[in-house]
């Protein structure tokens, strides 16, 4: 680890996420990612889309991605996705994440279920794991009822190849999700089975800086201070950068757990340009030294979240899951 004297970025992170923080501790967004609505009857989309309700009381939803390539029986993977932004920005409306999707869709193809869940600092971790199993309990909802389920997930999908994806904060909750599912008994989710889960460079932390956080200092994508900020406003009130949820290896891994995580698989991708890297890698070695097996996806050029900011540079990432879905 790196010299805690080591200066940081004078970045502003509410000036650069464009936020305000209120009185009352939430905060206002002026996220400049606008919001894509759902296209089911699209005439000349190659994906349709649509909004489902998830928890009415707690105002989550997932939308839904069928290519239209796709027809009754085609028994594609279902992934159900987390998308990132340090727990406290986005939807799975916003622009880049639903492209994301889109593609994913089109590509793979699968059918992608994308959790719009509660945000932080109005609603601190573990609400957005609480949604993301929530989701994962009503995907074997529509799968138990065969004549009522959604039908876009009932004439469409194969409910034994199901994955949960989800791309930095998103990753990380794919991780929590995962443990928390395994405490309350993988077989209750049948006739849907885990087939794998898909950490896109997992959002992890601690306080003590690392060589990749300081090598990359100034980073334009994930600069210290917004992931300083993120961790502040989405951890529980009280706690620091060294609370589990940021940092898993400081709590391991139970045997149950670790038998758990090897009945499903697991899909890392990391990237050599990230300034989470050295947490990515520390993750990787507590999941190897419990006997976890896993397999890592390495880009050396990949920043965080390129997959977003340059599409045409994610198609290692695309290959990755592809053969690890299929």
């Amino acid at each position: 680890m790196a010299d805690q004297s080591t200066p940081v970025s004078t970045v502003d992170p509410y000036e650069y996420l464009s936020l305000v923080r209120n009185p009352d501790g939430t905060i206002t967004r002026n996220s400049p990612a606008p919001e894509v609505p759902p296209n089911s009857d699209g005439v000349d989309a190659d994906v349709f889309t649509k909004d489902v309700p998830l928890n009415e009381a707690n105002a989550t939803s997932v939308r839904i991605y069928r290519p239209r390539s796709a027809t009754k029986g085609s028994k594609l993977p279902v992934i159900i996705f987390y998308h990132g932004g340090g727990f406290i920005l986005f939807r799975a409306a916003s622009l880049p994440f639903n492209d994301l999707c889109v593609r994913m869709a089109r590509e793979l193809p699968a059918i992608i279920v994308s959790v719009d869940y509660r945000l932080a600092p109005e609603h601190r971790l573990p609400a957005a794991y609480e949604d993301g199993v929530e989701a994962v309990q009503w995907i074997k909802n529509q799968a138990s009822d065969e004549s009522n389920g959604e039908p876009w997930l009932r004439d469409y999908v194969d409910f034994s190849k199901c994955f949960i994806m989800g791309s930095s904060a998103g990753g990380n909750m794919v991780y929590y999700v995962a443990l928390r599912l395994s405490s309350l008994g993988l077989e209750q989710l049948q006739p849907v089975k885990i087939s794998g889960l898909i950490l896109n460079q997992p959002y992890f932390g601690a306080v003590q800086r690392t060589a990749s956080e300081l090598r990359l200092l100034k980073d334009n994508i994930e600069p210290l201070p917004l992931t300083d900020l993120m961790w502040e406003l989405s951890l529980p009130i009280g706690t620091d950068r060294d609370h589990e949820y940021c940092n898993p290896s400081l709590k391991g891994l139970s045997e149950s757990e670790i038998e758990a995580l090897n009945s499903q698989g697991c899909l890392v991708c990391i990237g050599g340009e990230d300034t989470l890297l050295d947490w990515q890698k520390e993750f990787l070695k507590m999941l190897e030294k419990s006997g976890v097996k896993f397999v890592e996806f390495y880009d050396e050029k990949a920043y965080h979240a390129i997959e977003l900011s340059e599409p045409e540079k994610g198609q290692g990432l695309f290959k990755a899951i592809r053969e690890f879905i299929y």
